[in-house]
């Protein structure tokens, strides 16, 4: 692997650089598991596609630069290290977003996209139900086809930005007798359709950056059907590639909270350096970040040359999870007893993000299918052991 980069890929960053140091807020926006705060993000959103920065990798009839997932990780690496606001849209753009490439009409991408891009549409999953989180082949939610309509009737939780969004995506079974991955057929839901009933849940801050969803009778066009109806499964797992390989979390995050902690435990050293391990431990996270990096560059190179993602993202999901856990633990052991404090507490100088950062971090091993089932997957589909 060449890691060099072209003249034409540098001064692509560069030219990210300079409009992100004119137009990346000043001050950090309020989390978008806030009302307020959603809405500060949807409107960054707008600011972002109006540089038509809101998804590089689209094409740019759709909004956006046409750039191949090279570009996109350098875009990505320059827009983590100004810290611009984390994305309100991200299980559109990052996720919906490149499965609509795919699977998606080309009415249905002009339909779509743009509003995407600019936050005008903001989309939630519609994953996971009661009895079916991390086996989603036990969905039992059901979509009747009548007529050229479907009527939903069923329940959704654990639903990602849903309090606030105006879509979700999931999927839903079109024949009642068929079980497990079988007559599932993936939906598109405008939220304010009646008969939704939304329901928030708080996450360990309070805030409700989750929400169930109940359907009663809800009628939508089978326009919005992604791909053909009882294909549903393979159209998701195209969508759970996206979120456990590349798209969802690029190594540009990583690095980020990797540098935040360098700089954390230089301000910190003299008390942190009590505990050999916490140094050890610092070091560690920094060369897990990069090593990632280089990881996902290379998987880059590969689709670009033709290839796929596969069952090798169950890896990258572990991997990713589990750095995100071990480098706020780390933070957690070098701020000590402060690094309970909330950030606007008297003595919470230099704390930051950190607590919030770990709770949410605690959701990794979680979402995006569990970091149990994803262990099965690659026992059976890369290392060809038994069920």
């Amino acid at each position: 692997m060449d890691l060099a980069f072209t003249k034409e890929q540098r001064d692509f960053r560069q030219e990210i650089r300079t409009w992100l140091a004119a137009n990346a807020p000043a001050q950090p926006l309020q989390s978008f598991d806030t009302e307020q705060g959603f809405q500060q993000h949807r409107e960054w959103e707008a600011v972002l596609n109006e540089g038509r920065w809101g998804m590089v990798t689209w094409p740019e009839e759709l909004g956006g630069r046409g750039c191949d997932l090279i570009e996109w990780l350098i875009f990505e690496e320059e827009y983590y290290r100004a810290r611009a606001p984390l994305r309100v849209n991200q299980n559109g753009i990052f996720l919906l977003g490149p499965t609509l490439m795919e699977y998606g009409t080309p009415e249905q991408k002009a339909r779509i996209l743009p509003k995407m891009a600019n936050g005008e549409e903001v989309w939630s999953q519609g994953w996971s139900e009661p009895n079916a989180g991390s086996d989603m082949a036990a969905i039992r939610s059901r979509a009747e086809l009548v007529g050229d309509k479907y009527v939903i009737n069923g329940q959704k939780t654990w639903s990602t930005r849903a309090v606030w969004a105006d879509w979700c995506f999931g999927m839903f079974r079109t024949d009642p007798e068929s079980e497990r991955h079988h007559g599932l057929t993936f939906i598109l839901v405008p939220l304010d359709t009646p008969g939704i009933t939304v329901r928030p849940i708080p996450q360990l801050d309070g805030l409700p950056g989750f929400a169930e969803i109940f359907f009663d009778n809800v009628e939508v066009s089978v326009d919005n059907r992604l791909g053909d109806e009882g294909a549903g499964w393979r159209v998701a797992m195209a969508t759970a590639g996206f979120e456990r390989g590349l798209m969802l979390r690029s190594p540009a995050r990583f690095q980020e909270t990797a540098r935040r902690l360098v700089e954390l435990y230089r301000e910190n050293s003299a008390t942190a350096d009590h505990d050999p391990a916490v140094k050890d431990a610092v070091i560690r996270a920094y060369l897990d970040a990069e090593s990632y990096c280089l990881t996902t560059y290379q998987t880059a190179c590969r689709l670009s040359q033709g290839g796929k993602i596969g069952a090798e993202s169950s890896t990258n999901k572990i991997f990713w999870s589990e750095l995100d856990q071990n480098m706020h633990a780390t933070a957690m052991s070098i701020l000590g007893a402060r690094a309970e404090l909330l950030p606007l507490a008297p003595d919470a100088v230099g704390v930051g993000s950190w607590l919030d950062g770990w709770l949410f971090a605690q959701s990794g091993p979680i979402y995006a299918g569990t970091n149990e089932i994803q262990r099965n997957i690659i026992a059976e589909r890369m290392l060809g052991m038994p069920r």
